[in-house]
């Protein structure tokens, strides 16, 4: 008599979903190592892990526009995870890396503790907002390096430390669009701050525009050598999710604009 199929519990299909929005959609193969990894938190095999994240690629929207279908027999049971990401990603990517702390058998504060330092003498409600923020971030961070292959999408940096999820709707502007992927675009310091600033930003074609504000330093070697040479460059390719052109309409009109 064949054993009984284990059914997979929310907590393992939200801790796949983690991992489907940090990883690329061409590597999900079982010899990839954060799949046997999250294979043996959870003790399902690194097959059944691959296919689940198949599953999601069947109900996310970039794929399906692709025509690229993914698995869909597993539609039925992702499809609730992938639809309470886009009602509240940040409860949801929170509520991930919760469970996933918790599976490592490791303390989230200690997992983030470099962000979260600070964060150890605050009390009730103020703590939970600031711990949830960071965690977040941090989070936001790995999707958006994962969508530009770990480099700056203007110079192809590829330092880790140099390189700054910056968004495009502004952290604080926006709640509801702070974790989307197509909300965030992978910069280096220099450029990360010019865009934050609204010294430069970009057009429906992805290319870089320059302010009239920039533009009045044309005469100085540093516009010379950092600015007038990405003026109309386009970003580098996305491995997933492009720039929202709505969300770059707002940088151009709120932001870039006012300089």
């Amino acid at each position: 008599m064949a054993a009984k199929q284990r059914l997979w519990t929310r907590e393992e299909l939200i801790l796949a979903f983690n991992l489907y929005m940090k990883i690329e959609f061409g590597k999900t193969n079982k010899t990839h190592p954060k799949i046997i990894e999250l294979a043996n938190i959870i003790n399902r095999t690194p097959s059944a892990v691959g296919m689940r994240l198949g599953n999601f690629a069947s109900v996310d929207p970039y794929h399906q526009n692709r025509g690229v279908k993914g698995l869909s027999n597993g539609i039925r049971q992702v499809q609730p995870i992938w639809d309470e990401f886009f009602e509240n990603k940040e409860e949801l990517i929170f509520e991930s890396e919760r469970i996933l702390a918790e599976r490592q058998n490791i303390e989230l504060e200690d997992k983030y503790q470099q962000v979260l330092f600070d964060t150890r003498d605050l009390k009730g409600e103020t703590k939970i907002r600031a711990v949830k923020t960071r965690v977040n971030q941090c989070v936001f961070r790995d999707i958006i390096m994962m969508n530009y292959s770990s480099k700056c999408a203007i110079t192809n940096i590829d330092i880790p430390d140099l390189l700054f999820a910056s968004h495009i709707l502004p952290w604080s502007k926006n709640e509801k669009e702070r974790l989307n992927p197509e909300n965030g675009i992978c910069l280096s310091a220099l450029y990360d701050r010019a865009f934050d600033r609204g010294y430069i930003s970009f057009n429906d074609d992805y290319k870089v525009l320059l302010s009239s504000t920039l533009k009045e330093n044309s005469s100085k070697q540093y516009y010379a050598q950092y600015f007038a040479p990405i003026e109309n460059q386009k970003l580098i390719d996305t491995v997933k999710y492009n720039p929202s052109k709505h969300f770059l309409e707002y940088h151009r009109d709120t932001i870039f604009n006012s300089k």
